[in-house]
Order: C-alpha cells, then structure tokens, then sequence
C-alpha cells in the first residue's frame, strides 16, 4: 500500500464529532424535511445552495430525550480525545446540563446511530445516565459525514489538523472551492487557507498527525509547509517525529528547528594587514559588511582611508 493510501487509511480514523460542553447551544427550532438536505454531491455548480441548506437543517433540529440503550457507534466514526480531554468532558457533564445535544439518525428496527456526540454518549453511561439529549436528523445516508462535519466544526477543541481533513474530505467529494467552503464553514478565506496549509506537508507527517492531531496548529504548520518548499523537507519530518513521541517538545521549538542552519561564525577569518612586523589593521566580513579597524599612526587617518576605499571599489566597478 502507498504511503498517500496509508495515510487516507489512518486519517480515516479522524472524525469530527464530538467537543467539550462549556457553552451554549444555539436556539433550536423544528427539523426540516428530508428532500432539503438531498443532492449534494455531482453538481458543483450548486454546491453552496445544497451546503446552506444542510447547514439550516443543523440549525433547525428539535431536541429530545433519547434512551442510551438505543445508541449505536458506528465504527470508525467516533473522534478520538485524549485522556485528559475525555476526563475533562466527563467532568464536566457530571457538574452541567448537556449544553449541546448529540446528533442521531433513525435505524430501521427503531434504535439510533450516532451521527455527532460519541463521547458524550459514552461520558453518560459511565456517569450513569439512562438518556440524554439528542437530534433525530432525518437525512440521507450520503449526508451523514456532512452533518458530523458541520456539527462540530467551529467547536473550540477541534484540532486545526481534524477541520483540515473535514475540509480536504468536502472538497474531494465534491468539487468545492476554497471560497465556496469558507462561505460555508462561516470563516475567513486566509483561516481556510492556512488550515490548508497542512496538505503541503509531506505524507508521512500527515501520517503520524492523524494519530495525535492536537499537537501541529494552523500557524506553526503554515510555517512548516514555507520550510518544505524551501527545501528543507528532512528536517520538517524530524521535528513533527519528536512533536509526536515528545510530549515536552513544543510547536515553537518544532518549528525552531525546522530554520536555515546559520553560518558558522568562524566561517570568515580576519585578514590582518602588516608592515614588518607592525599591523597596520584588520579586516573582517559577516552578513553583508565589511569593518577595517586600523592601528596605530593609522587610526588617526580614518577618513582618508575611506576615501581611497570608495575610490578603490569605484575603479573595480567600473571594470565591469
């Protein structure tokens, strides 16, 4: 299998779907009917009409109680949190209401399958719970991954890296722009693009960032992918290796290293000119200036010396 399939594989495993509970829902109104939601893909031309009407069915969903013994996971669609993230989540839904409810869709023997809210469910039945809240979106099975997508993708503790392949997934199933996706997602054309910097990254860093994807945001990996073009390749994979396996390496310090090698200071020695054994100045060079640092009866001459100088790289020049 090739890396590039290797990698879609691994990033499969990413799904956006789930976030911490720390604010308010949205008010919410009666669902729409199934044919809004229907057509997305193959018609490019209409892709901003069908999007804007997936994202009002979001908006419009009424909430109700849904028993946890009629939940189902559907495999590989779960996001995967962090220990201390799924800690804090439960934590949090053990002091508070639900402030966002879970996504659904209807099976036909009558249980569910979780759409958005994977971990919320599982933080409930481990808190005890018997039912939570949910949306029963009625929408064609074509449209569920739109629907996670959406669900979530503005959510505070979305890595950068995750909303890159929600984005990268539209667009290759349907033909998007970026502008169009902006206009879609409801942010700026330059936060789409720098989130879509992370494309530029060779595979095998993609690769390892699906398996810990909160630890490369949007700056520092614009800041890489401006390496990569400039030929330092290696070294980007370097620093995204030990950002992974090295908990106390941070963004900063990956992107540190990722920097041109300054030249050696000891690259350029002095030249020291002498008269017997008397020195008569020393002339040095680094970054684009040269210093003459006369001695003795000399350095009283200062001025004349700088115009011999001028008059020197004048008649050089003109050679040319």
């Amino acid at each position: 299998m090739s890396t590039a399939a290797k990698q879609k594989a691994k990033a499969a495993g990413i799904r956006l779907d789930d976030d911490l509970d720390d604010g308010p829902s949205e008010p919410v109104a009666p669902r729409t009917a199934p044919g809004q939601l229907i057509g997305l893909q193959g018609r490019v031309h209409s892709q901003q009409a069908e999007i804007d009407k997936l994202k009002k069915a979001l908006e419009q969903r009424a909430p109700g109680k849904i028993p946890l013994s009629k939940l189902h996971e559907v495999p590989g669609r779960r996001r995967r949190l962090a220990p201390a993230e799924y800690a804090e989540l439960k934590a949090n839904l053990a002091t508070y209401p639900l402030a966002q409810p879970i996504t659904v869709r209807e099976r036909p023997d009558g249980d569910y399958d979780i759409i958005a809210g994977h971990n919320r469910a599982s933080a409930y039945r481990e808190l005890g719970r018997t039912e939570i809240d949910g949306i029963v979106l009625d929408i064609d099975a074509s449209m569920v991954e739109y629907a996670a997508f959406f669900s979530n993708l503005l959510s505070p503790t979305l890595s950068d890296f995750e909303k890159f392949w929600g984005f990268k997934s539209l667009q290759d199933s349907t033909g998007i722009t970026k502008e169009e996706l902006a206009k879609a997602a409801g942010i700026s054309d330059s936060h789409v693009g720098r989130i879509m910097k992370f494309d530029l990254l060779p595979d095998e860093c993609k690769e390892l960032l699906s398996t810990r994807p909160e630890r490369l945001g949007s700056n520092a990996a614009e800041q890489m992918a401006k390496a990569v073009s400039e030929g330092r390749q290696e070294k980007v994979k370097s620093a995204i290796e030990r950002l992974i396996s090295d908990d106390s390496f941070t963004q900063a310090q990956a992107v540190a290293a990722t920097r041109p090698a300054r030249p050696s200071q000891n690259a350029h020695q002095p030249l020291v000119v002498k008269r017997g054994a008397r020195k008569i100045c020393q002339i040095s060079a680094r970054n684009g200036v040269i210093g003459v640092a006369f001695s003795g009866n000399e350095a009283g001459e200062t001025e004349q010396w700088a115009e011999r100088i001028h008059a020197f790289i004048e008649a050089e020049l003109n050679k040319h």
